[in-house]
C-alpha cells in the first residue's frame, strides 16, 4: 500500500509556480492569436471568392482532423527551423516554449474559427444589408455591426474553449517543455513522490477550470439577459 507523503509539496511551490507561469503564457498567447487568426478564417470561410473560402476550409479540416500531440511534435520540428534560418532569430531563444506557443495558436484557431463563424452566421442578415445600404463597404460593415454582435454572444463559448486549451497544454510534455505538469512529474521523479505531485498537479488544474467554468457560466447569464 502507498503511504502519501506531501511534506515535499510546499518547498516544491516556488518551483511549480515557474511551470505555471509558461502554461498560463501558451494559454494567454494562443487565445489571443487563435481568435484573431481565426477571427481571419472565419471571414475566409464566409468570402464569396472561392479560392479563399477553399483556403479557409481545407485549413480548418487538416487541423481539426490531427490529434494535438502529433501538431506539437510536428511543430516542434519545423518551428527552430523557420525561425532561426528564416527569420533569423537567435539560437539562444527557448525553442520549445516558441514552438509550442505557434503550434497552440494554429491549431486552436481552427476551432475558434468555427465558434465565430456561427456567431457570425447568427447575426441577422437584414442588419448586413442595411450597412452596406447606408454605404459601408463589407470590411466596414464586418467591424462595425456584425463582429461587435457576434463577439458579444460568443464570448461564453469562446472562453469555454479557452479552459478547454488550458487543459491540453499539459500535452506539451512531448516535447519535454517544463509546463506547471511536466514540472510537477521531474519533481515526483526527483523526490521519489510521483504519486504525490501529480494529484496535486491534476487537483490544481481541477480547480482553476472549476472557478473559470463557475465565471463563464456566469458571464453568460449576463450575456443572455
Amino acid at each position: 500500500m502507498h503511504h502519501f507523503d506531501w511534506s515535499g509539496i510546499p518547498g516544491a511551490l516556488p518551483t511549480l509556480w515557474t511551470g505555471a507561469i509558461v502554461t498560463f503564457e501558451i494559454t494567454l498567447i494562443a487565445i489571443v492569436f487563435g481568435i484573431i487568426w481565426g477571427t481571419i478564417l472565419a471571414m475566409l470561410r464566409l468570402s464569396s471568392i472561392k479560392p479563399l473560402e477553399w483556403f479557409a476550409k481545407f485549413y480548418v479540416t487538416i487541423f481539426r482532423s490531427i490529434p494535438l500531440v502529433m501538431v506539437l511534435l510536428w511543430f516542434f520540428l519545423i518551428v527552430p527551423q523557420v525561425l532561426q534560418s528564416v527569420l533569423g532569430l537567435s539560437a539562444d531563444i527557448d525553442i520549445r516554449l516558441a514552438s509550442a506557443m505557434v503550434a497552440f495558436s494554429l491549431f486552436e484557431a481552427a476551432y475558434y474559427s468555427e465558434i465565430i463563424r456561427a456567431g457570425i452566421q447568427a447575426v441577422p442578415r437584414g442588419q448586413v444589408n442595411a450597412s452596406f445600404a447606408l454605404g459601408m463597404t463589407y470590411g466596414q460593415a464586418m467591424r462595425l455591426i456584425v463582429l461587435p454582435q457576434a463577439f458579444r454572444a460568443m464570448v461564453p463559448l469562446l472562453l469555454t474553449q479557452g479552459i478547454v486549451l488550458f487543459q491540453d497544454t499539459s500535452l506539451v510534455y512531448v516535447i519535454s517543455l517544463a509546463d506547471f505538469f511536466r514540472t510537477a512529474t521531474n519533481i515526483g521523479d526527483r523526490d521519489g513522490t510521483n504519486v504525490e505531485m501529480v494529484l496535486f498537479a491534476g487537483a490544481c488544474y481541477f480547480v482553476i477550470c472549476v472557478i473559470a467554468s463557475s465565471l463563464v457560466k456566469g458571464l453568460q447569464k449576463k450575456v443572455a439577459r
